[in-house]
């Protein structure tokens, strides 16, 4: 099989194991600004936390290493749907280290409450994803 299908395939199962990690940080986000803070819910932001630095950490690596790799391959540098879905990857990169970032700290911390922006981190990432998914299957310039 050729090399450029199973760097693609690579690349968009890290894209799903990435963007669902971060949709799990968001949710648990979420949780954290509806109600007070239990034994129960540390424990889920402690679990959370495991999850993105065993799964969604290293899937990141993924997403750029073989995003790179098949960009590479199809010549598609110069073009600007690339440029905007990389602007978008970027931001997403950073949000999810805010999200991260954000969680671990409240979990040594519970009192240092994170940003309300990231109780919609969720949406804004699955927002992100529809936009990329737009450019990626019509790069419309």
């Amino acid at each position: 099989m050729d090399t450029y299908l199973w760097l693609k395939a690579a690349h968009i199962a890290s894209v799903v194991a990435w963007i669902g990690g971060m949709l799990l940080l968001g949710v648990v986000h979420r949780l954290i600004a509806t109600g007070a803070m239990t034994e129960e819910r540390l424990l889920l932001i402690r679990q959370a936390l495991k999850w993105d630095h065993r799964v969604s950490q290293p899937a990141l690596g993924g997403v750029w290493l073989f995003g790179i790799a098949v960009a590479a391959m199809g010549h598609w540098f110069s073009s600007p749907w690339l440029m905007a879905k990389l602007a978008i990857v970027i931001f997403l990169s950073a949000l999810h280290g805010i999200q991260a970032g954000r969680l671990r700290r409240f979990a040594n911390d519970p009192a240092r409450v994170p940003p309300a922006f990231l109780r919609h981190s969720a949406a804004i990432t699955i927002a992100c994803m529809i936009a990329i998914v737009v450019l990626v299957v019509t790069k419309p310039f």
